[in-house]
């Protein structure tokens, strides 16, 4: 029994039209599971931040917060917004810009004894720049930070110079 052309072509579209579902939705979870969201200490403890999912953690390295450990590569270390304090575990080696006072991005997770377990550390790369996210967060708890326009304005003049 031969199958009509109408139905054939019914069929193509159903199969066409699967694969593009199949396809979006694969893209869409691959999309989700990578999404890493920007907390400050102060998002972090008033619960704002996700439970059992890795983010990232920004903001200012404490002064006399940092203590490595002599036996393995582990750095415990307190990330601050100067609102709130977050304790930092990390085991490996740190940026050669990373300075206690300096700026800080670290993404993992948040243990459940309220430790953020850093599975990755990031240092400012120069003494100018700063995630607009962490700029706002100094700036709502009274850290004098300069505009990012400025930085933008010596970058364009230096430029100019040249």
């Amino acid at each position: 029994m031969a199958i009509k052309a109408r139905h054939r072509r019914f069929a193509w579209i159903a199969v066409g039209v699967l694969a593009l579902g199949s396809a979006t939705a694969l893209v869409l979870n691959a999309f989700q599971s990578n999404l890493v969201f920007f907390y400050t200490p102060s998002q972090v403890f008033a619960n704002e931040a996700p439970t059992g999912r890795n983010f990232r953690i920004g903001g200012l390295v404490e002064m006399g917060s940092v203590a490595r450990s002599s036996a393995n590569v582990e750095v415990k270390f307190k990330v601050t917004d100067n609102a709130q304090t977050i304790p930092v575990v990390y085991h490996g080696i740190l940026p050669d810009l990373f300075k206690e006072g300096k700026g800080v991005v670290a993404q993992g997770a948040l243990s459940p004894d309220g430790v953020f377990v850093a599975s990755q550390v990031l240092a400012k790369h120069d003494e100018n720049y700063m995630p607009p996210e962490a700029a706002e967060a100094l700036r709502k708890a009274g850290h004098p930070v300069k505009p990012q326009q400025e930085f933008v304005d010596k970058a364009r003049y230096s430029v100019q110079q040249q």
